[in-house]
């Protein structure tokens, strides 16, 4: 049973990366906008952005199937579900803000060619300030492009 649950929590984590995407292109990038935009318009001075909300409306589920799935017992699916979505959110806290955004300044060179091609379509995710003609939506998961220039770039510098 323990193996079963712990083949859960990871299939949810990385069902949690078309959440992520799905979420990005059609929501946020569409009906709620209004919170989004300033992570891409950078139009104030506040560490805290309205797009911080979302940190939120990812949470509440995980913490919702945590506080169900273990006050009926460590195996109980919710449990593994809800630790799968919070892992999710972790990984994003240090992808997104920590080593993309360098909210906190951590992180700030690699050579890694995973976190480079992240890196890059994370930039070209932002080039677009508008709501329209997005690309990249996804966090963990770039496109292969980026992993071949990323390579290519470290191969040129290796040299």
């Amino acid at each position: 049973m323990l193996a079963l649950n712990i083949a859960l929590m990871l299939a949810t984590f990385l069902f949690m990366e078309f959440v992520a995407w799905f979420t990005h292109k059609y929501v946020m990038h569409g009906l709620l906008w209004v919170l989004h935009r300033d992570h891409h318009q950078k139009d104030h001075d506040s560490f805290w952005e309205r797009n911080d909300a979302f940190f939120l409306i990812f949470a509440i589920p995980g913490m919702t199937l945590i506080y169900f799935g273990i006050s009926n017992g460590a195996m109980d699916p919710r449990l593994w579900i809800g630790i799968g979505i919070t892992l999710y959110g972790a990984a994003y806290v240090f992808v997104h803000d920590l080593f993309i955004h360098q909210r906190v300044k951590v992180l700030t060179r690699t050579n890694n060619v995973y976190f480079a091609a992240l890196r890059r379509a994370h930039k070209v995710h932002h080039k677009h300030l508008g709501k329209e003609d997005g690309e990249c939506f996804g966090m963990l998961l770039p496109p292969r492009k980026y992993f071949i220039e990323a390579k290519a770039s470290k191969e040129k510098y290796a040299k």
